[in-house]
């Protein structure tokens, strides 16, 4: 009976190629809008890690006092100092924990003749890879062990196994970076989450991380810190020894915490360890912490910028305009069949079968709307790099999801449409129609 409605639809739609084309243009248009900023809005609002990112939290601690956390609404900073960031890792209050920054080293390439280039990284402990599940291809992290003893070790992405090694195996080879040799120990396997859900006090976007270090190997190597640097005042010392001892947020922390118990129990050792700071008189104000589970920091942290947000809801106005015009249009090409509709009441046709025909009939518009609002799409993200800023714009993927999310969407949408114009189409008095005709 299907393949009959289907014959039906089909031969309505060819009948009229002109309304079809207004009513399927309609749709494409709608639907493509609404789908090119969703997929934008979905990359940035998106739980990059969602199977325990109610687990993962951000320790914050107010270095600066009263003063600078009445700028910013009474928050303390996003990063904290190197003292900090040691009194907290070796406290261990958490199931995995890490402090990190970010380094972008100079690494020598892999062919001669080739200019040393730098690549992005950070410089974690080695309870990072099991803490945001890091993937590898070829080997492993590098132990606790490998940490306390300054191991001159490295993590590296696969794109940059690809570039300096063909994409073979180099555990256990060497990598030159800022002129120092460290030894391979893992490959991960495509990591490259987005947001940059692990440091995005520093960066939310853009670049993934081609390298990674120990904490401590890379604070001996004094691998200069290429994310955010805030200090109360100025450092005592030059160089990279003053920005070890000094008040300076510049590190950032996340932690494990597997229970509701253990976040309360953390909560409680920082507000502690804040206190007994300032009974020691490095400060002279209350604690003002803050521990907030990765949804709420990245909520806090506004990754997803509000352009998108408000160019979601602006693209989904128009989807319920462009539907609205698809509705009249539907309305006025059914009712000019009254006399069809009529003919097959006449004949025996239930409401039920005129209802299903004329459903069928939408759903083919709406799928025939949305191939041409895939294109559409493809279209929007071209020219949503003119929009949007570079690192945000370049989000916007047409992968197997989104097309068939469109294509959903488009058959939806235009059932929905036309459940009022196939309403009236029952309507229709077989008897009037006849007598009419």
């Amino acid at each position: 009976m299907f393949g009959y409605y289907l014959d039906l639809a089909l031969r309505s739609l060819r009948r009229n190629p002109a309304l079809t084309g207004l009513m399927v243009l309609a749709i494409a248009f709608g639907v493509g809008a609404s789908m090119t900023t969703y997929s934008v809005f979905r990359a940035v609002s998106g739980d990059p890690i969602p199977w325990k990112s109610s687990r993962l939290f951000v320790p914050q601690i107010d270095l600066f006092g009263p003063t600078a956390a009445a700028k910013t609404s009474n928050e303390p900073q996003d990063l904290v100092s190197y003292k900090d960031a040691l009194a907290i890792t070796r406290a261990h209050r958490a199931h995995f924990q890490s402090a990190m920054y970010n380094i972008a080293p100079s690494i020598d390439p892999a062919s001669p003749g080739s200019r040393p280039r730098e690549v992005m990284g950070h410089a974690v402990q080695s309870e990072f890879f099991p803490m945001v599940d890091a993937p590898f291809v070829y080997g492993h992290a590098w132990s606790a062990d490998e940490d306390a003893a300054h191991a001159k070790v490295a993590v590296i992405s696969s794109r940059l196994n690809d570039r300096q090694f063909k994409g073979e195996d180099s555990t256990g080879r060497e990598i030159i970076l800022d002129g120092k040799p460290y030894r391979i120990v893992g490959v991960l396997d495509h990591f490259t989450p987005e947001p940059l859900f692990y440091d995005v006090a520093n960066r939310n976007f853009g670049e993934p991380d081609d390298v990674f270090l120990p904490f401590a190997t890379a604070i001996d190597a004094q691998s200069t810190n290429t994310g955010n640097y805030n200090c109360a005042r100025s450092p005592l010392e030059e160089g990279f020894s003053g920005t070890l001892t000094a008040e300076c947020a510049w590190i950032a922390v996340m932690v494990q915490l597997d229970s509701a118990a253990d976040a309360t129990a953390y909560r409680q050792w920082l507000d502690g360890y804040t206190d007994g700071q300032r009974q020691a008189g490095r400060f002279s104000w209350a604690s003002n912490n803050r521990l907030r589970n990765l949804p709420a920091w990245l909520d806090f942290k506004q990754v997803a910028p509000p352009d998108t947000k408000v160019s979601l809801l602006v693209a989904l106005g128009l989807l319920v305009v462009c539907m609205v015009n698809t509705i009249g249009l539907m309305l006025a090409k059914f009712m000019r069949r009254s006399g069809e509709i009529g003919v097959r009441r006449a004949l025996g046709a239930s409401r039920l079968q005129i209802a299903v025909q004329f459903t069928v009939e939408a759903a083919v518009l709406g799928f025939t709307g949305g191939l041409l609002g895939v294109a559409m799409t493809w279209i929007g993200m071209t020219a949503m790099r003119a929009v949007l800023p570079e690192d945000i714009a370049a989000l916007a993927r047409m992968d197997g999801s989104l097309l068939s999310l469109t294509l959903c969407m488009a058959v939806l949408a235009t059932v929905v449409a036309g459940l009022y114009p196939t309403l009236r189409a029952t309507w229709v008095r077989p008897a009037l129609q006849l007598k009419s005709n």
